[in-house]
């Protein structure tokens, strides 16, 4: 069975969301690689979004303060380095050293 929202079959449970919707989920929730200056600027038009949603649909209105106090998600590239020093080489021991007798 296909699921269709407003003439238009969403993807991802995200593309379901915004056409259910109709809020763009990346305006409340932001992205992990923008800069202070475009996040103040985001934040801005989200709060008068917000202010217009409370008085026309206060329950998605609910749902998009929600959406403001989530830390935006990581793209898949934004991973921490690996550590690529051995344990033994931080402790000073090499591991082919041999302790003479």
């Amino acid at each position: 069975m296909k699921t269709i929202v407003a003439g238009r079959e969403p993807v991802t449970a995200t593309e379901f969301i915004e056409l259910a919707l109709g809020i763009d989920l990346e305006l409340f929730t932001g992205s992990a690689t923008e800069s202070a200056m475009d996040r103040a600027a985001r934040l801005d038009v989200a709060h008068e979004v917000l202010a217009d949603l409370r008085e026309s649909d206060p329950e998605t209105a609910a749902y998009a303060a929600s959406l403001l106090r989530t830390l935006p998600l990581k793209t898949p590239n934004c991973r921490r380095p690996r550590r690529t020093a051995h344990r033994s080489a931080a402790r000073g021991v090499s591991a082919g050293s041999v302790v003479a007798a």
